[in-house]
């Protein structure tokens, strides 16, 4: 009888604790969540509407932490997710003007879905019709937006644009077909693909992979011939040890006060191996199991994060902006890993 309590009480430390031998949702999840209790409280970040739904802190949070929450049972959204989405809702569809403005329809496109699958959600919608409105028509940016341009790598640069590009089509893949299938929207999807698909100057392997976790819900953008050829380019860059070097997904701008970045990196590894599952390539992959046996033994115990640091200019590392990458690297990370279990 005690032998047989003894294996149900092991059994259930077993099932309870899956992820302990690999990584620890719930550290990631308390990292990700101090983050945005500091941001909450970061008077550059603040606006009157709430937050700045940030590249690297906000937007990545709202991915990562309903897929960690799913993990760790919890019930309901945080606060910070909360939060963030009130930020977004306001004035939703017609975000004044201004660098910003749409990063922010887009990233409220992307999140605003309400819970109705086959309908767009009244706040979606306004999102989806400023976007239109503010979608190019002539010259390079023909088919896409404006995107913010702070010369800072790897989300705020010139270049950015098609990252940002294909974030609106990945929030266009995943709303309701009755929409996408409207015909004033096709003439609009058929413009921003065809920039996607040929930009007017070569993308960069960082946006590229955002284009491959966008045709996970648009399809279209990628021929399965195009799609083989991504996906072996980003499997050629791939080091030894099964990461990822920054270096391999650029190239990037030019910072004179940047630190040395060497090896693999937490960032550059999270995010592709993010976007190749999203692409649809199977973690049955031999490449992949490495990359993700890389993440597995990445995280810090002690903070929960994968660490990372800035690509642009060197910074104390526990100060705000000196985490701004692990906290993505920590979102795409945590993702990748409860995704993959």
């Amino acid at each position: 009888m005690r032998r047989h309590l003894l294996l149900a009480v092991a059994a259930v430390l077993t099932t309870t604790s899956a992820f302990a031998a690999d990584w620890s949702p719930e550290a990631a999840a308390r990292y990700l969540d101090g983050r945005q209790k500091e941001w909450f409280e970061w008077k550059p970040a603040l606006s009157a509407d709430g937050p700045c739904v940030s590249c690297h802190t906000g937007m990545t949070y709202l991915l990562a932490r309903p897929a960690l929450r799913k993990a760790l049972k919890e019930k309901e959204p945080t606060i910070y997710e909360k939060g963030l989405l009130d930020r977004l809702r306001a004035n939703v569809g017609a975000k004044p003007a201004g660098p910003l403005q749409s990063v922010e329809a887009i990233f409220a496109a992307m999140f605003l879905t309400g819970e109705a699958s086959k309908t767009m959600s009244a706040h979606r919608q306004k999102a989806f019709d400023q976007l239109w409105t503010l979608q190019g028509t002539e010259g390079t940016n023909q088919g896409v937006w404006r995107w913010y341009a702070a010369n800072l790598d790897p989300w705020e640069n010139p270049e950015s644009v098609y990252y940002g590009a294909s974030l609106g089509a990945l929030a266009l893949g995943s709303t309701p077909a009755s929409y996408r299938n409207d015909a004033a929207t096709r003439d609009r999807a058929a413009a921003l693909a065809k920039y996607l698909a040929s930009p007017p100057t070569p993308a960069r392997l960082h946006d590229r992979l955002t284009m491959l976790w966008a045709s996970s819900s648009l399809p279209p953008l990628l021929s399965d011939e195009a799609r083989r050829s991504l996906v072996a380019e980003v499997f050629q860059k791939q080091s030894a040890d099964g990461g990822w070097t920054l270096e391999s997904l650029g190239p990037w701008m030019t910072h004179e006060n940047a630190p040395v970045h060497q090896g693999s990196d937490a960032y550059a590894t999270a995010y592709a191996v993010f976007a190749l599952h999203k692409g649809g390539v199977s973690v049955s992959d031999a490449r992949m199991k490495k990359a993700i046996a890389w993440l597995k033994s990445k995280q810090d115990p002690t903070t929960g994060a994968w660490p990372a640091v800035s690509m642009n200019k060197q910074r104390p590392p526990d100060s705000m902006e000196g985490r701004f990458m692990q906290d993505a690297a920590t979102s795409f990370a945590s993702i990748v890993l409860v995704e993959t279990r």
